[in-house]
Protein backbone atom coordinates (compact mmCIF):
# COMPACT_ATOMS: atom_id res chain seq x y z
CA UNK A 1 0.00 0.00 0.00
CA UNK A 2 1.22 3.49 -0.78
CA UNK A 3 0.46 5.32 2.80
CA UNK A 4 -0.45 8.81 1.88
CA UNK A 5 -0.63 12.27 3.51
CA UNK A 6 -3.07 15.02 2.82
CA UNK A 7 -2.36 18.52 3.90
CA UNK A 8 -5.03 21.65 2.80
CA UNK A 9 -6.82 24.18 4.31
CA UNK A 10 -10.42 23.36 2.51
CA UNK A 11 -11.78 20.52 4.05
CA UNK A 12 -14.02 20.03 0.75
CA UNK A 13 -10.53 19.57 -0.78
CA UNK A 14 -9.24 16.75 1.44
CA UNK A 15 -12.37 15.12 1.26
CA UNK A 16 -12.56 14.61 -2.26
CA UNK A 17 -8.66 13.58 -2.31
CA UNK A 18 -9.35 11.04 0.00
CA UNK A 19 -12.34 9.74 -1.71
CA UNK A 20 -10.22 10.06 -5.13
CA UNK A 21 -7.35 8.17 -3.65
CA UNK A 22 -9.04 5.61 -1.24
CA UNK A 23 -10.99 4.11 -4.71
CA UNK A 24 -7.80 2.88 -5.48
CA UNK A 25 -6.78 -0.63 -4.47
CA UNK A 26 -3.10 0.06 -3.59
CA UNK A 27 -3.38 3.54 -1.99
CA UNK A 28 -4.33 4.57 1.84
CA UNK A 29 -4.78 7.97 3.31
CA UNK A 30 -3.04 7.80 6.81
CA UNK A 31 -3.98 11.51 7.73
CA UNK A 32 -5.23 14.81 6.15
CA UNK A 33 -4.81 17.97 7.80
CA UNK A 34 -5.29 21.76 7.62
CA UNK A 35 -2.59 23.77 8.12
CA UNK A 36 1.37 23.10 7.23
CA UNK A 37 2.37 22.57 11.15
CA UNK A 38 0.15 19.78 11.13
CA UNK A 39 1.62 18.33 8.33
CA UNK A 40 5.23 18.29 9.28
CA UNK A 41 4.14 16.76 12.91
CA UNK A 42 2.00 14.26 11.23
CA UNK A 43 4.48 13.50 8.42
CA UNK A 44 7.28 12.75 10.91
CA UNK A 45 5.16 10.94 13.05
CA UNK A 46 3.38 8.51 10.37
CA UNK A 47 6.30 8.68 7.85
CA UNK A 48 3.71 8.48 5.12
CA UNK A 49 5.42 7.17 1.55
CA UNK A 50 3.76 10.46 -0.05
CA UNK A 51 3.07 13.71 0.96
CA UNK A 52 0.67 15.65 -1.11
CA UNK A 53 0.76 19.59 -0.23
CA UNK A 54 -1.57 22.58 -0.90
CA UNK A 55 0.75 25.95 -1.10
CA UNK A 56 -1.50 28.19 1.08
CA UNK A 57 -2.16 26.96 4.47
CA UNK A 58 -1.80 28.57 7.42
CA UNK A 59 0.62 28.16 10.03
CA UNK A 60 3.33 27.39 7.85
CA UNK A 61 2.66 27.10 3.86
CA UNK A 62 3.56 24.50 1.71
CA UNK A 63 6.46 25.75 -0.09
CA UNK A 64 7.91 25.82 3.74
CA UNK A 65 6.42 22.47 4.43
CA UNK A 66 7.87 21.10 1.45
CA UNK A 67 11.42 22.54 2.40
CA UNK A 68 11.31 21.04 6.04
CA UNK A 69 10.30 17.74 4.87
CA UNK A 70 12.11 17.27 1.50
CA UNK A 71 14.54 19.64 1.66
CA UNK A 72 17.98 19.31 0.50
CA UNK A 73 19.38 19.46 4.41
CA UNK A 74 16.86 16.38 5.70
CA UNK A 75 18.65 13.46 5.87
CA UNK A 76 15.85 11.31 5.15
CA UNK A 77 13.41 13.35 2.94
CA UNK A 78 9.79 12.42 2.10
CA UNK A 79 8.27 12.25 -0.90
CA UNK A 80 5.95 15.33 -1.16
CA UNK A 81 3.47 16.73 -3.91
CA UNK A 82 2.47 20.08 -4.39
CA UNK A 83 -1.08 20.40 -5.55
CA UNK A 84 -2.23 23.88 -5.82
CA UNK A 85 -4.87 25.97 -7.53
CA UNK A 86 -1.93 29.01 -8.45
CA UNK A 87 0.28 28.30 -11.33
CA UNK A 88 2.85 30.78 -10.84
CA UNK A 89 6.23 29.90 -12.04
CA UNK A 90 7.65 31.03 -8.52
CA UNK A 91 5.55 28.76 -6.65
CA UNK A 92 6.96 25.81 -9.07
CA UNK A 93 10.43 26.62 -8.94
CA UNK A 94 10.51 26.88 -5.29
CA UNK A 95 8.43 23.65 -4.52
CA UNK A 96 10.93 21.90 -6.77
CA UNK A 97 13.80 23.11 -5.27
CA UNK A 98 12.67 22.62 -1.91
CA UNK A 99 12.62 19.12 -3.18
CA UNK A 100 9.54 18.50 -4.09
CA UNK A 101 8.78 15.04 -6.47
CA UNK A 102 6.08 16.79 -8.62
CA UNK A 103 3.94 19.65 -8.80
CA UNK A 104 -0.22 19.54 -9.97
CA UNK A 105 -2.67 21.93 -10.26
CA UNK A 106 -5.98 21.08 -8.57
CA UNK A 107 -8.05 21.32 -11.85
CA UNK A 108 -5.45 17.70 -13.46
CA UNK A 109 -8.34 16.11 -13.08
CA UNK A 110 -8.21 12.43 -10.61
CA UNK A 111 -6.40 10.31 -12.98
CA UNK A 112 -3.16 12.91 -12.78
CA UNK A 113 -3.92 13.06 -9.02
CA UNK A 114 -3.49 8.94 -8.12
CA UNK A 115 -0.87 8.83 -10.75
CA UNK A 116 1.25 11.70 -9.12
CA UNK A 117 0.91 9.95 -5.76
CA UNK A 118 2.33 7.03 -7.61
CA UNK A 119 4.70 8.07 -9.51
CA UNK A 120 6.54 9.80 -6.42
CA UNK A 121 6.32 6.75 -4.61
CA UNK A 122 8.42 4.95 -7.22
CA UNK A 123 10.62 7.76 -7.44
CA UNK A 124 9.54 9.49 -10.88
CA UNK A 125 8.00 12.88 -10.66
CA UNK A 126 5.28 14.45 -12.35
CA UNK A 127 4.50 17.65 -12.83
CA UNK A 128 1.12 19.31 -14.76
CA UNK A 129 1.65 19.18 -18.36
CA UNK A 130 0.44 22.58 -18.66
CA UNK A 131 3.97 23.89 -16.74
CA UNK A 132 6.19 20.85 -17.59
CA UNK A 133 7.69 22.63 -20.73
CA UNK A 134 7.79 26.47 -19.13
CA UNK A 135 9.21 24.74 -16.07
CA UNK A 136 12.01 22.92 -17.42
CA UNK A 137 13.11 25.53 -19.96
CA UNK A 138 13.44 28.71 -17.48
CA UNK A 139 14.47 25.95 -14.18
CA UNK A 140 16.70 28.21 -12.65
CA UNK A 141 17.21 30.48 -15.74
CA UNK A 142 19.41 33.08 -14.02
CA UNK A 143 22.37 30.51 -14.12
CA UNK A 144 24.30 30.98 -16.80
CA UNK A 145 25.79 27.87 -17.60
CA UNK A 146 29.23 28.26 -16.90
CA UNK A 147 28.08 28.57 -13.52
CA UNK A 148 26.46 25.12 -13.73
CA UNK A 149 28.84 22.59 -11.73
CA UNK A 150 30.52 20.10 -13.94
CA UNK A 151 29.62 16.12 -13.16
CA UNK A 152 32.55 14.65 -10.66
CA UNK A 153 32.76 11.86 -12.92
CA UNK A 154 31.94 12.51 -16.99
CA UNK A 155 28.62 11.09 -17.85
CA UNK A 156 28.57 7.75 -20.35
CA UNK A 157 26.81 8.27 -23.84
CA UNK A 158 24.09 5.93 -22.10
CA UNK A 159 23.59 8.07 -18.91
CA UNK A 160 23.13 11.41 -21.36
CA UNK A 161 20.78 10.02 -23.15
CA UNK A 162 18.62 8.68 -20.03
CA UNK A 163 19.11 12.49 -18.98
CA UNK A 164 17.73 13.87 -22.01
CA UNK A 165 14.91 11.41 -21.98
CA UNK A 166 14.50 12.54 -18.14
CA UNK A 167 14.83 16.15 -19.29
CA UNK A 168 11.71 16.22 -21.42
CA UNK A 169 9.42 14.38 -18.82
CA UNK A 170 10.14 11.16 -19.54
CA UNK A 171 9.04 7.95 -17.00
CA UNK A 172 11.58 5.44 -16.02
CA UNK A 173 9.39 3.02 -18.06
CA UNK A 174 8.57 5.77 -20.97
CA UNK A 175 12.95 5.55 -21.13
CA UNK A 176 13.24 2.37 -20.85
CA UNK A 177 10.83 1.46 -24.16
CA UNK A 178 12.49 4.13 -26.14
CA UNK A 179 16.31 3.98 -25.57
CA UNK A 180 15.57 -0.47 -25.36
CA UNK A 181 16.59 -0.40 -21.72
CA UNK A 182 15.16 -2.73 -18.92
CA UNK A 183 13.55 -0.49 -16.32
CA UNK A 184 16.31 -2.04 -13.66
CA UNK A 185 18.90 -0.86 -15.87
CA UNK A 186 17.24 2.58 -16.21
CA UNK A 187 17.11 3.10 -12.26
CA UNK A 188 20.90 2.24 -12.45
CA UNK A 189 22.03 4.95 -15.00
CA UNK A 190 19.57 7.68 -12.82
CA UNK A 191 21.40 6.38 -9.85
CA UNK A 192 24.90 7.14 -11.32
CA UNK A 193 23.99 9.67 -12.89
CA UNK A 194 22.70 11.31 -9.38
CA UNK A 195 26.09 10.59 -8.18
CA UNK A 196 28.10 12.35 -10.79
CA UNK A 197 26.39 15.75 -10.49
CA UNK A 198 24.98 15.84 -6.94
CA UNK A 199 21.37 15.34 -7.42
CA UNK A 200 18.92 14.45 -5.19
CA UNK A 201 16.13 13.39 -7.62
CA UNK A 202 14.77 13.38 -11.14
CA UNK A 203 13.89 16.80 -11.04
CA UNK A 204 17.32 18.00 -10.48
CA UNK A 205 18.61 15.67 -13.05
CA UNK A 206 16.20 17.63 -15.62
CA UNK A 207 17.01 21.13 -14.45
CA UNK A 208 21.02 20.61 -14.80
CA UNK A 209 20.24 18.50 -17.80
CA UNK A 210 18.75 22.50 -19.21
CA UNK A 211 20.66 24.65 -17.08
CA UNK A 212 24.01 22.80 -18.48
CA UNK A 213 22.94 23.24 -22.24
CA UNK A 214 22.45 19.30 -22.59
CA UNK A 215 18.90 20.11 -24.33
CA UNK A 216 19.99 23.00 -26.41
Amino acid sequence: MIRVLIADDQSMVRTGFRMILESQDDIEVVADVADGIAAVTKARELRPDVCLLDIRMPGLDGLEVTRQLAGPEVADPFKVVVVTTFDLDEYVYTALRNGASGFLLKDAGPALLIEAVRAADRGDALVSPQVTVRLLKHFDSGVTKREVDPPKEPLTARELDVVRATARGLTNTEIGGELFLSLSTVKTHLAAVQGKIGARNRVEIAAWAWRSGLMD
